[in-house]
């Protein structure tokens, strides 16, 4: 493999995310099912050639793909598409599939700013934890994007039916509860991922920095993220919170999640900063 297939799967992945975003955006509002037939393979594609991108980028260069911005975007993107497509399978999800892969897209689109080359990990990253930490955190994330892709069609579609207004493409959806419920399923798969990478996270700190919690900005957010998903997971239980207030903590927990991920990275110093 030359250092141009790495390139070349990205593209592939890009193009193949934007044409299937369209085309399962239109199947969101058309419940053509030629539309999703179309629009599926072209994201399943798009997922193997970015993990294919990742597998040719190590095996070209000798460096572990997830230590820059760009290579754990690509992840990201790729968990995304994958969870996505595992849940659709096992759910029926498919009506978001074109806002799920629209927004991996983007953000493997942004990643690509961010390509500047591979170097040697510095000697606080030359750990066997990288080759654990990194994945399930970004897997997190990547499990809380499509949980907040569920809540944002599930308050679309509460705050339309409070219009009195009548849509076809809103009552093909599932149902409010099924929506919420959908919402929960994901987000119990994304706050174990979350803890365990928070955990590995320390278990790697002690080891690189000589102590488990440093309250370094990265840590702080991310355990600010954990937090307002265990609220989540604990307020669901309670009727009351059901519905739209947990759909809104879903939106609120992905919003700290960007600022974990992005925010705290790129803008704010620290020991896990991307700023020069």
């Amino acid at each position: 493999m030359t250092p141009h297939a790495d390139t070349a799967l990205m593209f592939v992945a890009l193009a193949a995310y934007a044409i299937s975003a369209l085309a399962l955006l239109a199947y969101f509002f058309t419940r053509n099912d030629a539309l999703r037939a179309f629009g599926v393979p072209l994201a399943a594609i798009g997922c193997v050639a970015q993990f294919a991108q990742l597998v040719v980028r190590f095996e070209t260069t000798g460096v572990w793909p997830l230590l820059n911005l760009y290579g754990s975007l690509s992840l990201f993107a790729a968990m995304g598409v994958l969870i996505f497509i595992i849940l659709a399978i096992r759910y029926d999800l498919w009506f978001a599939g074109g806002f799920v892969v629209g927004i991996a897209a983007l953000f493997l689109a942004y990643g690509t700013t961010w390509n500047e080359g591979t170097m040697p990990a510095v000697p606080s990253l030359q750990s066997y934890w990288i080759k654990i930490h990194i994945p399930l955190v970004v897997s997190s994330y990547a499990a809380f994007l499509v949980a907040f892709v569920i809540s944002g069609i599930y308050l679309a579609k509460t705050y339309v039916k409070r219009t009195e207004a009548t849509s076809a493409w809103l009552d093909a959806l599932p149902s409010l509860p099924q929506l919420d419920i959908l919402t929960y399923r994901v987000v119990a798969i994304g706050l174990p991922l979350l803890t365990l990478g928070i955990i590995t996270g320390a278990m790697w700190a002690r080891e690189a920095w000589g102590a488990y919690w440093q309250w370094d900005p990265k840590e702080t957010a991310a355990l600010f993220s954990w937090i307002i998903y265990a609220i989540y997971m604990h307020l669901h239980t309670r009727s009351a919170w059901k519905g739209v207030n947990s759909a809104w903590i879903s939106v609120v927990g992905f919003a700290s999640i960007i600022f974990c991920y992005l925010g705290v990275n790129i803008w704010i110093s620290g020991l896990h900063s991307y700023k020069m």
